[in-house]
C-alpha cells in the first residue's frame, strides 16, 4: 500500500496503465474516473459534485439549456422509434392522428379548411382542375363528425399493420399503403363513369388504405397457410356496412384499396427470396406506373365537360 497522498489507494492498481491518463491532458497520469461517462480526469479537469467526480463535459452538459436537453431527448427518442419493430405503422398512425386533430380544430373553430385542402373528389382529376396529389393526402384524412371512424382505422392499422410491416419490410409496407390509398381514390374516380353526380362528392380516404392493409394481410396469411376465416368475416362485415343505404361511406374507396392492396401483396410474395430483389423492384415500380397512368384517365376519356 502506498503511503503518498497522490498514489493509488488500497484495492487499486499499484501502477498506471496505458489508459490511466487524463482525457484532456494525455501526459497527466490519473486513476480518477468521471462518475457519469467514465473518462479519466486529472485534478485540473475534475469537478466534485453531489453524485461524485465529474469531468468538464459532463458538468457542461448537466448545465445545458433546457432546449438543448430537449433536443438530445428528441434525437434519442427518434433513434428508439426508428429501432422499433414497426416504425412505419406507428408513423402512419401518428400522421393520421395529427391530421385528424388539425381537421377537428379547423372544423370547430372557424371552418373546414384543413379537410377541404386534403380530401379528394373526382372533380380534382378533371384536366381543368387537376390536383392529383389529393389522391395521396386523402389517405390520411378521417371524418371529424364520427370519432369511431379514426378509432377503428387506427386500431385496425395497429393490429394488422405491424405484422404486415414485419413480413414485408418497412419500405415495401409503406409502398403498399400508399398504393392502396391511391387505389381507393382511383375507384372513387372511376365510379363517376357510372354516376356522374358523384364527380363533386368529396371523400376522406384513409379507409381505402386501411382496407388495403386488411386485404394485404388476408393474402399474406393465406400464402402462409394461416386460418383467415375470422379476418375474412371482419373485412366482409365492414365492407358490407358501407353498402347500407344512407351509410355515407365510400364503399368504392374500400373496394379500390382492397384490390390494389391484394395485388401489391401478390407481387411482393411472388418476388420474395434470394435473387429476386431486382425483379421485385421492377414489378412494384411497374404497378406504381400503372396507378399513375390511371390517375390521368380523365385526360383520355373525360366523363363530363365542365364549363
Amino acid at each position: 500500500m502506498s503511503q503518498g497522498g497522490s498514489g493509488p489507494q488500497y484495492g487499486e492498481r499499484a501502477e498506471y496503465g496505458p489508459d490511466d491518463v487524463c482525457y484532456r491532458h494525455p501526459n497527466t497520469r490519473s486513476f480518477t474516473l468521471c462518475q457519469r461517462c467514465g473518462r479519466t480526469v486529472c485534478p485540473e479537469c475534475r469537478t466534485d459534485s453531489a453524485v461524485g467526480v465529474l469531468c468538464r463535459e459532463c458538468v457542461r452538459e448537466a448545465q445545458a439549456p433546457a432546449a438543448q436537453r430537449a433536443g438530445r431527448s428528441a434525437r434519442a427518442a427518434g433513434r428508439r422509434f426508428a429501432a422499433s419493430d414497426s416504425p412505419v405503422t406507428y408513423a402512419i398512425i401518428i400522421a393520421c392522428v395529427v391530421v385528424f386533430v388539425l381537421q377537428w380544430v379547423s372544423a370547430h373553430f372557424g371552418g373546414n379548411e384543413v379537410t377541404e385542402a386534403l380530401w379528394y373528389a373526382p372533380l380534382y382529376s378533371m384536366p381543368q382542375v387537376f390536383e392529383p396529389w389529393r389522391m395521396v393526402t386523402a389517405m390520411f384524412t378521417h371524418s371529424t363528425g364520427f370519432l369511431l371512424h379514426i378509432l377503428f382505422n387506427m386500431y385496425a392499422l395497429w393490429l394488422f399493420g405491424r405484422n404486415l410491416e414485419q413480413m414485408l419490410g418497412r419500405i415495401w409496407f409503406l409502398v403498399l399503403y400508399v398504393y392502396a390509398g391511391i387505389g381507393g381514390s382511383l375507384m372513387v374516380m372511376f365510379w363517376v363513369y357510372f354516376d356522374l353526380a358523384s364527380i363533386r362528392i368529396a371523400t376522406v380516404g384513409a379507409s381505402g388504405a386501411i382496407f388495403g392493409v386488411l386485404a394485404a394481410t388476408l393474402v399474406a396469411y393465406r400464402a402462409a397457410r394461416v386460418n383467415i376465416t375470422s379476418l375474412a368475416v371482419l373485412i366482409a362485415i365492414n365492407f358490407g356496412i358501407g353498402l347500407l343505404p344512407g351509410a355515407a361511406i365510400s364503399w368504392q374507396a374500400h373496394l379500390g384499396g382492397m384490390l390494389v392492396g391484394a395485388a401489391a401483396t401478390g407481387v411482393l410474395l411472388a418476388t420474395r427470396g434470394a435473387g429476386q430483389q431486382r425483379r421485385r423492384i421492377f414489378a412494384m415500380v411497374g404497378l406504381g406506373a400503372v396507378l399513375v397512368l390511371l390517375c390521368g384517365m380523365y385526360f383520355v376519356l373525360p366523363p363530363v365537360q365542365i364549363g
